[in-house]
């Protein structure tokens, strides 16, 4: 496989041959079209009661009693990422989608994204898998670099802190670049307050490990401009303004921001899209020390404007202020922020749908269109000005947690609004990076966001 990945793991695809059984993906109406089954499997079908509902698998024996091929159920709708559920259903072995009415190459992500499992912790299971065949009309190299993106943001997202502090963070980061032949830095502890950093440096300075400013280039210097930020907190105890023990549990996630736009930049390396890439990733631990920032800190950012510290858990905020500042003072044409910043955005749109905010009905337009086509749901949110007077405060240009709690993701974008003034175009992604629950396109846990819809969007625009 041409992609970089975190963790070794094997295609979950092969080469059409010979040796490969036959899969008919179906919709009910399916079973009675002359031309969509052959008439043993359709015979076969009838007398074994086969419906094809959605997930139904029905194995058809050969001639000499082994398995002869398959009959996998699409329900009415077709739905494409149904066929996540093969890798888990079907028995072991090479198998070929002799036929699937609909987009095969969503299929086949759907398919390998369901079989994704995170056993860096487990004993290795010796157990063959399944694999389907990419048929030849189809590009290999997209579907095996899509799905290589999105195993490394899930097997970055599941990894513990214990295992994915700053430094862990990096040397993925700075291994993803070279594996791309990219050019990577980073400025570390104390070297953020020298640099310019103040924000990033306050957050992380309690954490073990030091925080950091993280930067990647890649492509041709005069192409379009494309500039990714990642928040990086790869752990959030909330500060001194304490998560309860609940609301720690999934922490380890909160690095979710990072890990995906680390995997949209493998995408577009990979594909060796005609770019000019920038990826830049804030990492600290919003941890408890001696040091840690407080409620009530003041601190000017790297823009100059003030902060006053309402919240110290409202930390990611502040050091994506830092790195957009950064990120915009090279005027890129197409600057795109992902963080997993509020709670409030999943009460407004659940875990599964992307929230994003921006000032541009074109990128939206684009956005939401790849979104819908692509089965990566997100949802444009209002940039609503009325909402940006409840920043002010009474000492500091700026609160980083205004009183209330309304509008909570929405207020969060306007303050990292205040960060980004040059750049052409700007999106921030509000991202949830977890899925709670086990689905057809794979397991509960860490999940890739919105990076397929980005990626088209980039790629066509």
């Amino acid at each position: 496989m041409p992609s970089f990945q975190i963790f070794d793991r094997p295609s979950r695809f092969c080469g059409p041959g010979s040796d490969t059984k036959q899969l008919y993906a179906v919709t009910p109406s399916d079973i009675d079209k002359p031309d969509a089954l052959p008439d043993s499997f359709r015979r076969f079908a009838r007398a074994a009661g086969f419906s094809a509902r959605e997930g139904e698998l029905l194995i058809a024996p050969s001639g000499d009693g082994g398995i002869g091929g398959a009959l996998f159920g699409l329900g009415q709708k077709g739905a494409p990422f149904a066929a996540g559920r093969l890798s888990r259903l079907l028995p072991a072995g090479d198998w070929a989608l002799a036929r699937f009415d609909g987009d095969v190459a969503q299929a086949l992500i759907g398919f390998a994204a369901g079989g994704y499992r995170f056993e860096r912790y487990l004993k290795p299971s010796s157990a063959t898998q399944v694999r389907l065949a990419i048929p030849d009309s189809c590009d290999a190299a997209a579907i095996e670099r899509t799905v290589a993106a999105i195993f490394l943001a899930r097997d970055l997202i599941n990894t513990p802190a214990n295992d994915m502090q700053p430094d862990h963070l990096e040397q993925v980061f700075e291994s993803l670049a070279g594996h791309y032949g990219a050019t990577f830095g980073a400025i570390r502890g104390d070297e953020l307050l020298k640099a310019g950093f103040p924000l990033i440096h306050a957050v992380g300075r309690a954490g073990e490990k030091a925080p950091r400013l993280m930067e990647m280039r890649w492509g041709r210097k005069g192409a379009r401009t494309i500039t990714l930020v990642g928040k990086g907190v790869c752990f959030d105890t909330g500060g001194l303004d304490i998560k309860s023990a609940a609301g720690m549990g999934l922490m380890k996630k909160d690095m979710g921001g990072a890990a995906n736009v680390m995997a949209l930049a493998l995408m577009i390396m990979d594909a060796g899209l005609d770019v000019d890439l920038r990826v830049i990733v804030p990492s600290v631990e919003n941890a408890i020390a001696g040091n840690a920032f407080r409620p009530g800190d003041i601190y000017r950012s790297r823009k100059g404007l003030t902060v006053q510290i309402d919240n110290t858990d409202a930390e990611g905020r502040l050091i994506l202020a830092d790195a957009l500042t950064y990120a915009d003072e090279e005027l890129p044409d197409l600057l795109i922020d992902m963080a997993t910043l509020t709670g409030a955005a999943r009460v407004a749109l659940g875990p599964d749908i992307a929230p994003f905010f921006t000032d541009s009905d074109a990128l939206a337009e684009k956005l939401s269109a790849n979104g819908e086509r692509l089965s990566d749901p997100l949802w444009r949110m209002p940039l609503f000005a009325g909402y940006d007077a409840r920043l002010k405060t009474a000492i500091a240009d700026l609160t980083n947690a205004p009183a209330g709690g309304m509008a909570g993701a929405i207020t969060a974008a306007l303050f990292l609004k205040r960060f980004v003034g040059r750049a052409r175009t700007w999106a921030h992604f509000d991202i949830y990076g977890h899925a709670p629950a086990d689905r057809d396109f794979g397991p509960a846990g860490g999940e890739a966001q919105a990076i397929r819809a980005l990626f088209e969007t980039i790629r066509t625009n």
